[in-house]
């Protein structure tokens, strides 16, 4: 791999090595552990990514905020003892190219799924994905069937977003979407969405953009190849219970992540490819 003039390997305390982009227009950082962006900041904006004070950046283990890659199942699996969210989020993956244009970085990485134990993805496919930056951010994460056999799975791009103030924050755009929440519902979504306890939405049928309006400004969410989505805040007695989140934490983030769960997960024929799109910026 080929770094560009704005993009360095440089690495935690602790060892984990991550890309660091450095550009006139934006800054970020991905980690080659889950292949997960921990940061994206915009050229005299705010930061679009929140990430915990509390977060320790070991080997193995996931880390709380960012963007983690849930696949190839998302929340807890049918089968007991199998790690919440999936594979890929602790895994090692490998960067594969950089390039730069005047206005915008791309870096791409790749899952080495013939690592992968049999017991948990008994199947033949690759997975990529590939982080475009300009003063947005644009992440693409394709899976390719390479066996001879349907595959499916479920997936997410868990996206932790700032907010100086949860009690004051809101979600539009969800509106005619139906959600299942702590195993019940569906529920029909009607109105805006606003916080004022634990919440754990798993919506279906969802438009493609939401906005997430803060007291900083509004951040527009989109996503392409899905109709789900999950919105997500742990408030006060889970937020205790969390490892590396801080108690009062909770005012300060919430997550509404692009997937493919649910009536939406993806069954790929020998052959098919499937591409999870999903945008960021702020309004």
């Amino acid at each position: 791999m080929n770094l560009s003039p704005s993009v360095t390997i440089e690495s935690t305390e602790t060892g984990l090595e991550y890309l660091a982009i450095n550009t006139s227009f934006c800054t970020a950082k991905i980690f080659l552990q889950g292949a997960q962006l921990s940061e994206f900041t915009p050229h005299n904006k705010k930061p679009l990514i929140w990430m915990s004070q509390d977060e320790d950046y070991l080997a193995g283990k996931s880390m709380r905020g960012g963007i983690p890659i849930c696949w190839p199942w998302f929340g807890v699996s049918k089968n007991d003892g199998w790690p919440i969210h999936g594979l890929a989020r602790n895994m090692l993956w490998r960067a594969e190219e950089v390039s730069e244009k005047e206005n915008e970085v791309m870096v791409s990485f790749s899952l080495p799924t013939s690592q992968l134990d049999q017991t948990f993805w008994p199947h033949k496919s690759s997975v990529k994905v590939i982080f475009t930056l300009t003063d947005s951010l644009h992440i693409e994460l394709i899976n390719t069937n390479l066996d001879q056999h349907d595959i499916s799975f479920t997936q997410a791009l868990h996206t932790y977003f700032p907010t100086p103030a949860i009690e004051q924050t809101r979600v539009n755009g969800l509106q005619g979407a139906n959600y299942i929440e702590f195993g019940e519902g569906p529920f029909d979504q009607d109105d805006v969405v606003e916080f004022a306890r634990e919440t754990d939405m798993v919506y279906q049928n969802a438009p493609e953009i939401q906005t997430i309006h803060t007291p900083d400004g509004v951040i527009e969410v989109g996503r392409k190849n899905s109709t789900s989505c999950v919105l997500w805040n742990p408030w006060i007695d889970k937020a205790k219970r969390l490892s590396n989140f801080r108690d009062e934490e909770y005012h300060t983030m919430l997550c509404l992540e692009a997937a493919n769960v649910l009536d939406d997960h993806v069954v790929l024929a020998p052959g098919q490819s499937h591409s999870l799109i999903h945008t960021v910026r702020w309004l």
